[in-house]
């Protein structure tokens, strides 16, 4: 297959206002794990937009982030325009993001522009495979106007994804198939997850999406008009932001869009796709060492299985343990069993109120 050529048209929306409290204590407040490195190279938020070119240029990469963020966001991507990065008042969810985003892509280009929202925090193994993908949902987007969703092939039963309904085929752009989304289910329970993943009848939810402008702001207007309303007023005047903010609904895309429209394709692939949403997702993108895998100067393992180590330029010791998390940074050492790894929001909880100056 030949590389997609790039299109004026395609504008990338990186969401990078996450706090990524589950891979505390390397991601913090003030430089969370899209900012860090977590394999010893570029930082995630840098490899989002690297894998992009050349189908979509910095200059076609709009950044969405928090206030504190913003000057780590700039100085991180100088290719990225300063203006490119916009700054969320507050912290309302990723529908919010998009429809900010959606406002501002059809300001400079029109509403047949098209949008591939992509979170700052995702490990994509086959740059070239996503870019086609992109390419050709761009094509199903701009024919159909529906709203386009990157479906993943389940590797296993997940409960911490969304999970989409496969339907009957829609076509074929670029190469690739697309079929509706008969349903999309956020976070379901482990016994329905282990069911569908057996039936073959549902696909990851990458969180990786594609439509016009025109599309999401249509669905937007159906199913979350006080976001719309507050849409209309910046498109009259984006210097109304910080008043009209705080009326876009908070929500997620998922929940506020996603999940109650009926006009949903879906295009399966997987570019050797992981969310990273915590510690133990990086054995897969982390080497193999003694014991499972991790970044450190030495790891030496004593009956020890299935562990993660991060501890750069450090020496580890595992002895006697199974299936655990071991991080150690400047100022914060974790063991934690893998388990576990959703009960860090507890620890953050604590340390909010105890020692904020360590979150």
């Amino acid at each position: 297959m030949s590389p997609p050529r790039t299109a004026d048209d395609l504008y990338a929306v990186v969401l990078a206002g996450g706090r990524g409290t589950r891979f505390w204590p390397l991601s913090r407040r003030a430089r969370p794990k899209q900012c860090v490195s977590l394999t010893g190279g570029p930082t995630m938020l840098q490899d989002t937009v690297a894998r992009l070119s050349p189908l979509i240029p910095p200059e076609r990469v709009l950044v969405l982030t928090g206030p504190d963020m913003a000057p780590l966001v700039r100085e991180q991507l100088p290719d990225v325009p300063a203006d490119n990065v916009i700054v969320e008042p507050s912290p309302r969810n990723t529908a919010p993001c998009i429809a900010l985003a959606a406002v501002e892509v059809a300001r400079r280009a029109g509403g047949r522009a098209v949008l591939a929202i992509l979170p700052a925090d995702h490990h994509i193994g086959v740059p070239a495979d996503l870019r086609a993908v992109l390419a050709s949902a761009r094509e199903a987007a701009l024919t159909t106007n529906a709203l386009v969703t990157l479906g993943i092939e389940p590797r296993y039963p997940e409960p911490g994804y969304g999970y989409l309904q496969v339907g009957s085929e829609m076509g074929s752009w670029g190469g690739h198939t697309f079929r509706m989304v008969d349903r999309f289910t956020e976070k379901p329970d482990r016994a329905t997850a282990e069911q569908w993943v057996e039936a073959g009848t549902h696909l990851w939810n990458a969180g990786m999406f594609v439509f016009t402008a025109d599309a999401i702001r249509d669905a937007i207007r159906e199913h979350l008009p006080e976001t719309a309303m507050a849409m209309l007023e910046l498109s009259r005047d984006p210097a109304l932001l910080p008043e009209v903010w705080p009326q876009m609904t908070a929500t997620s895309i998922d929940y506020g869009i996603m999940e109650r429209s009926r006009h949903i394709l879906t295009v399966p692939c997987d570019p050797d796709w992981s969310d990273l949403g915590a510690w133990p997702a990086l054995t897969d993108v982390l080497p193999e060492v003694e014991g499972g895998a991790g970044l450190a100067q030495k790891v030496v393992s004593v009956d020890s299985n299935d562990c993660v180590v991060f501890a750069p330029g450090k020496a580890v010791a595992l002895v006697g343990l199974e299936d655990c998390v071991v991080v150690d940074t400047d100022d914060a050492i974790l063991v934690m069993a893998r388990s576990h790894a959703q009960s860090l929001r507890e620890v953050l909880e604590r340390l909010d109120l105890e020692a904020p100056d360590l979150t």
